[in-house]
């Protein structure tokens, strides 16, 4: 798979990051960080089988956001017009597995919409995620805005961290699930702390308010 990633990348720059990137938000599971750390990769003027890329690093990470933001919103629209019984039909042609989408349902049952924000750093989960919210009938403001937060510092660390790291390019599928534990974890940390800081505010709002 991360052949591919890096073969139609380097043959259709942006728009194979950005198409890549909608189909893997529309659960189908292509790896997000190979799509956005061999693109930061190739940003950084890396050769590869002869085919020399002329990208620009932060209208990869742009693209990427974007990608994953209309992905999502496919898979949002699906669950909510369709709901369940459409998507275990009709899911197992776009390699749809009962138990990933099983996985985002308890998550975002647990969590509920915060879990939209929080998992778009989670593996598999953020890729599913967008289903159970639709299904719920999540706000669409409110779905689009914590995809969009949640995906952005994703999708801009792992391409900064594949331009990084460009000159060793071909060790990214070794180092691509380490890395994306690492900012996962920074990620959501910062995102619970952000969101914790909302929450307090708006209580506060609430208690002095006459």
């Amino acid at each position: 798979m991360e052949h591919l990633i890096v073969s139609e990348i380097s043959r259709h720059g942006y728009l194979a990051i950005f198409i890549m990137m909608v189909l893997e938000s529309a659960c189908i599971p292509i790896p997000s960080e190979a799509i956005m750390l061999f693109g930061g990769a190739l940003s950084a003027g890396v050769v590869i089988a002869g085919v020399s890329t002329h990208l620009n690093i932060l209208a990869v990470a742009l693209i990427g956001t974007v990608g994953n933001l209309i992905g999502s919103a496919i898979a949002y629209w699906v669950g909510r017009t369709g709901g369940r019984v459409v998507i275990e039909r009709w899911g197992k042609y776009v390699l749809l597995k009962k138990k990933d989408l099983a996985k985002a349902e308890s998550f975002f049952k647990k969590h509920g919409d915060v879990s939209v924000l929080i998992s778009r750093v989670l593996p598999v989960i953020r890729t599913f995620i967008s289903l159970p919210a639709g299904i719920a009938e999540m706000p669409i403001f409110k779905f689009g805005l914590f995809t969009l937060i949640g995906s952005l510092p994703w999708t801009f660390a792992l391409a900064y961290s594949g331009y990084a790291v460009a000159g060793n390019w071909k060790s990214l599928t070794k180092y691509d699930t380490p890395i994306s534990v690492i900012f996962g974890l920074i990620i959501i940390a910062l995102i619970l702390w952000w969101y914790i800081k909302r929450r307090q505010k708006l209580t506060v709002g609430k208690t002095t308010s006459p």
